[in-house]
C-alpha cells in the first residue's frame, strides 16, 4: 500500500477494489442485475446514480470505468463549470480517436450544475464523446432537466441496512493491510451497536466513526500508561492486551450527534410534522422540524411543506400565513442556518395557530373533477376573443364589469354544462368569514 493510502482516512483505505467487495445495493449489482452485466461486459451507458452520502455511488463509478477499462476523469459540480467540461470533451475525443479508448465522465453532485451547464454535456453525450456517471443526493427528476434525463438511465441507491453497515466494519477491523488489522482491537457488541446507528444507512460516516473512536482508545491507553492496569470499564484496554473501544469512545467520536436515519423514517416524520400543522399543534410541528434538522435532512425540504400547508390547510382564513411561511424559505436562503431557524419557528407557529380553512383546496378538486366530464366544453361565445371575426360570435355581447354598479355585472362566465356550478365556498374561519362571494350566475 502506497504513502498516500497509508495516510488516507479509513474509509478511503476501506473503498472496494472489485465488485466483490462492494456492499449492498444488491437491486442494481446483484446476480443479472443491469449494472453487474455492464460490468461484467465491460459495457458503459450514461447514467445517473441518486442516494443519500455513504451508499457507493463514487465507488461504483469508479469500479464502472475500471472493468470497462476506460478513462476515468472526475469533477465536482460545485468547483467545476463549462470550461472544465470542455476541456475533458476535447482530451476524450483525442483519445478516441488515436487509441480507441472510452472516457467516463464522473460528475459529483451533478445537481449543482445549473441547466446552461448540463446543456453543455448533452452534444457530448449524443456524439458518444463521453459516457456520464453523475452522482447527486437530489431527486434527479426534479433537480436535472428534462434534455439530460432522456439520455441517462437513473438508479437509485438506499440507504445501507445495519447489517451491511457492521459486516463493512467488522472487514475494516480486520483487513491488516488496508484496515485497523494490524493492531489487536476489540470493539464492544454496545459500541458497534452506537456506531451502526449513528451511521444511519451512511457507511463513508460508519468507517470514520470507528477510525476516530480507535484513536479515542488509543488516546485513553496513552494518558494511562503509567497505571499498572487499564480499567477494561472504558479505559481503553482490556485484560488480553487488546485495544477496547468502548461506548465511550464512540460518544467522543461522534461528538454525541444523532445520524441519519432509514428513508422510510424520513418521510414519516414529515408526515408527522404535516399533520401536526395541520392539527394546529405548534409544540409538536416544532418538534418534528427540529428532529428533521437534527438528523441531518435540508430544513428546505420541511419550509417547502410548510408553504404548502400555509394555503393548503389554512388559506384564505388568514392570507398571512403564506407570507410568513414563503418569508421564511427566504431567509434560509439568504442567511442560512441555524440562523434562519427562529424565523422558521415563527412561521410554523403562525400556520399553527392561525385559524384553518380548507375552501381553496376543496374548491380546485371540485374544478378537476368537473374539467374531466367536460373537457370540450365550449367558451361562451361572448367571452371569446375577439381579436378576429368568426361566423360564430352569435348576437350576445360581453358586458364590461366597470361600466356597471360596484364595478359588477351578473353574466355567465363558465361553459354551458357547468352555468350553476359553485366550486368556492367560504368557510365562517378567520378572515375568510369576511367573504361574501357574489352572485355570479346568470
Amino acid at each position: 500500500m502506497d504513502d498516500f493510502l497509508q495516510s488516507a482516512p479509513l474509509p478511503e483505505r476501506m473503498r472496494p477494489e472489485a465488485l466483490d467487495q462492494f456492499v449492498g445495493q444488491a437491486h442494481l449489482v446483484g446476480p443479472g442485475r443491469l449494472l453487474r452485466r455492464l460490468v461484467d461486459s465491460r459495457k458503459l451507458i450514461s447514467f445517473i446514480l441518486w442516494g443519500p452520502p455513504g451508499t457507493g455511488k463514487t465507488t461504483l463509478a469508479k469500479l464502472i470505468a475500471q472493468h470497462a477499462q476506460a478513462n476515468l476523469v472526475e469533477l465536482s459540480a460545485v468547483s467545476s463549470g463549462t470550461k472544465e467540461m470542455r476541456e475533458v470533451f476535447t482530451q476524450a475525443a483525442e483519445e478516441k480517436r488515436l487509441y480507441g479508448t472510452a472516457t467516463v465522465l464522473f460528475v459529483d453532485e451533478v445537481h449543482r450544475y445549473t441547466k446552461t451547464q448540463q446543456d453543455v454535456l448533452l452534444p457530448a453525450l449524443e456524439r458518444g464523446i463521453v459516457y456520464l456517471i453523475g452522482s447527486t443526493t437530489e431527486n434527479p427528476r426534479i433537480c436535472l432537466t428534462s434534455a439530460l434525463l432522456s439520455r441517462v438511465q437513473v438508479f437509485q441507491l438506499y440507504p445501507l441496512p445495519e447489517e451491511v453497515i457492521e459486516k463493512a466494519l467488522l472487514r475494516a477491523l480486520h483487513d491488516p493491510v488496508r484496515g485497523l488489522g494490524a493492531k489487536p482491537i476489540l470493539v464492544s457488541d454496545e459500541a458497534m451497536h452506537d456506531i451502526v446507528n449513528y451511521a444511519g444507512g451512511d457507511l463513508r460516516k460508519a468507517l470514520h466513526a470507528l477510525e476516530w473512536a480507535v484513536m479515542y482508545a488509543e488516546s485513553d491507553v496513552a494518558g494511562s500508561a503509567l497505571m499498572e492496569s487499564a480499567s477494561p470499564g472504558g479505559s481503553g484496554g482490556s485484560g488480553d492486551g487488546r485495544l477496547k473501544v468502548a461506548p465511550m469512545h464512540v460518544k467522543e467520536a461522534t461528538q454525541g450527534t444523532h445520524g441519519r436515519f432509514d428513508e422510510n423514517i424520513q418521510y414519516d416524520m414529515i408526515s408527522a410534522f404535516c399533520k401536526s400543522l395541520r392539527g394546529s399543534d405548534s409544540d409538536a410541528a416544532l418538534y418534528w422540524f427540529m428532529r428533521l434538522v437534527d438528523a441531518g435532512v435540508d430544513p428546505r425540504i420541511p419550509v417547502r411543506r410548510l408553504i404548502v400547508h400555509a394555503s393548503e390547510d389554512v388559506g384564505l382564513a388568514s392570507p398571512q400565513a403564506l407570507q410568513q411561511a414563503v418569508a421564511a424559505m427566504q431567509v434560509l436562503l439568504f442567511v442560512g442556518f441555524p440562523e434562519a431557524s427562529i424565523p422558521i419557528a415563527q412561521a410554523i407557529i403562525f400556520v399553527c395557530e392561525s385559524p384553518k380553512s380548507n375552501s381553496v383546496v376543496m374548491a380546485l378538486g371540485a374544478v378537476e373533477e368537473a374539467i374531466a366530464k367536460t373537457q370540450h366544453a365550449a367558451v361562451p361565445t361572448w367571452l371569446r376573443d375577439k381579436h378576429f371575426s368568426r361566423a360564430d360570435d352569435g348576437s350576445k355581447a360581453y358586458m364590461y364589469p366597470h361600466d356597471y354598479p360596484s364595478h359588477y355585472v351578473m353574466q355567465q362566465y363558465l361553459p354551458d354544462e357547468l352555468a350553476q356550478a359553485t366550486f368556492y365556498n367560504p368557510t365562517d374561519q378567520g378572515t375568510e368569514a369576511k367573504i361574501h362571494p357574489r352572485k355570479r350566475k346568470g
